[in-house]
């Protein structure tokens, strides 16, 4: 009976947070939508997926070996890292202590902690490699731009102000984030504002690097609320141009205006990378 007890004691879902609880429903919601619904399937699928590697409990897969260790709650080894850091001994003293340190210090502390044993998880590797050296949005912005046909925007150059108008989103998002701040409601610094404005652009790649770099403790958060609502765009689009436009105007067919030629298709970005480099 004893060795039932630990072996039930042992399991993950023994050990399952609220906040992970909640995360896991998210990650299978989304699972649902990309398999059942087809709603940006390439999206969502590998989102949902990571989700639930990242909320399992006790794994750790999105731990790095620093963040292990705070996890473990070893007094000893609490104390060693505390007194590096010159502040008190307790989880929450030394993840403030983190948060207002140098790059270079917190890398001693990750290696001070493999040191001791722990060692980062599956998605902490991928991180590193991928999102943390930049390497996966600009490998992101290559395919983007690789599938892109600019056919359309060649033809009818007033459509630019289409994708000006989503300058629009990214200044009325940072103000909205600003906003909560200013109110109490919730506490977001200007960088952190400025990372959340991306979303506003509907534009995964730049809102991940640009997150990367602003406020990397929100870069999970805004890479999911990014992919998602633009995953969802066919969900929120319909009652939006239903209310703006008549069924005559939703009947029209669009037709390109002219036919663009390869080598116009080849030299705009091109030409456009010289102008703006």
């Amino acid at each position: 009976m004893e060795s039932l007890n630990a072996l039930i004691q042992g399991m993950g879902l023994m050990h399952l947070g609220i906040g992970q609880a909640i995360m896991l429903l998210v990650s299978l919601l989304l699972l649902w939508l990309a398999i059942a619904k087809k709603f940006e399937p390439l999206l969502l699928l590998p989102i949902g997926f990571g989700g639930l590697l990242s909320n399992i409990p006790e794994a750790g897969m999105a731990l790095t070996a620093l963040e292990s260790l705070l996890a473990h709650h070893d007094a000893g080894q609490l104390a060693v890292i505390a007194a590096k850091l010159n502040c008190a001994p307790d989880v929450h003293a030394i993840k403030e202590a983190l948060a207002l340190a140098l790059p270079s210090v917190q890398s001693q502390m990750e290696n001070l902690a493999v040191d001791m044993g722990y060692t980062p998880g599956g998605l902490a590797l991928f991180y590193k490699v991928a999102i943390g050296s930049g390497v996966a949005p600009l490998v992101i912005f290559m395919g983007v731009g690789a599938m892109t046909d600019f056919g359309p925007l060649l033809a009818n150059p007033r459509t630019l102000l289409l994708g000006a108008a989503a300058q629009f989103g990214i200044f009325a998002t940072v103000l909205g984030a600003l906003t909560l701040n200013y109110f109490g409601l919730i506490a977001f610094t200007l960088p952190q504002a400025a990372a959340i404005g991306i979303i506003g652009g509907a534009d995964g790649p730049t809102a991940i690097y640009l997150s990367g770099k602003l406020a990397p403790e929100l870069l999970g958060a805004i890479a999911v609320a990014a992919y998602s609502y633009m995953a969802l765009v066919p969900l929120i689009q319909p009652p939006i141009m239903k209310a703006l436009t008549s069924e005559t105007e939703r009947k029209i067919r669009m037709v390109q205006l002219r036919t663009v030629s390869k080598r116009e298709k080849i030299l705009f970005p091109v030409v456009l990378l010289m102008l703006v480099a």
